[in-house]
């Protein structure tokens, strides 16, 4: 037998798909939603969760819980180490860009192959349509290969809201994909449940040297972006047996 809060899961979500709460809307607060189907807050939430899971509400903490607006999606050109020139630059998304000098630590100093405590420029992206996050960018180059006018309004700062590759002519790139839940941080910057999964892309460039210049931590909620990859055609190099 369904559970209470399946029960008024199913009667919200028949009211959202019958259009009597529309994309965007401010649902009733937890307490009055709670006093009308005269349940627990504890289960009330619960049906809300079941919303929330399938994609239907959003949370905003400290705002409440609001009918989700079907989610543009933008998509990341994989190989190329861009984001689609023709969804990024849709006038609803905005971008912003916080830059910073850090120390290696961690993860970056096995991605970079620097030391502990090297300076780093760091490019922190999210790109953004009204209140919901679409993506995130985290871009490391060590301090003394940064190629120069990222700083300012030129074609350099324009190819950082693309999470575009920064590195001059790099002579290759290596993305590892995967998708899996984010972390705390990651869902409270993306506003997005930490039990729906995002894709994570870790994009590695070298010069034509072999020298790692650049590391990219990507991460999208995942029904947020398409990734589109071309594949390379596979050559069988085996020979025949004699």
């Amino acid at each position: 037998m369904p559970s209470r809060h399946h029960d008024i899961a199913d009667d919200l979500r028949h009211q959202i798909r019958a259009g009597e709460a529309k994309p965007g809307d401010r649902l009733p607060s937890e307490a009055d939603l709670a006093g009308r189907y005269g349940v627990s807050p504890v289960t009330l939430r619960r049906a809300l969760a079941l919303l929330q899971g399938e994609g239907l509400v959003d949370k905003i903490h400290g705002k409440g819980n609001f009918v989700r607006r079907p989610p543009r999606k933008v998509v990341y050109v994989g190989g190329w180490g861009i984001l689609d020139p023709w969804t990024a630059a849709e006038a609803a998304l905005r971008l912003t860009v916080h830059m910073a000098t850090i120390e290696a630590f961690g993860q970056l100093t096995t991605l970079l192959q620097v030391p502990t405590g090297s300076p780093l420029d760091e490019y922190t992206c999210i790109i953004h349509e009204g209140e919901s996050p679409h993506g995130l960018a985290q871009i490391y180059i060590p301090r003394h290969v940064t190629p120069a006018g990222l700083d300012d309004e030129s074609p350099g700062r324009e190819a950082v809201s693309r999470f575009a590759v920064l590195s001059p002519t790099p002579a290759a790139l290596r993305e590892t994909v995967c998708a899996r839940p984010p972390t705390p941080e990651e869902a409270s910057t993306l506003r997005t449940n930490t039990s729906t999964p995002v894709l994570a892309i870790t994009r590695i460039v070298t010069d034509t040297t072999g020298r790692i210049v650049e590391a990219a931590l990507l991460v999208f909620p995942g029904d947020r972006v398409n990734a589109v990859f071309t594949p390379h055609p596979v050559t069988d190099e085996r020979q025949p047996q004699e």
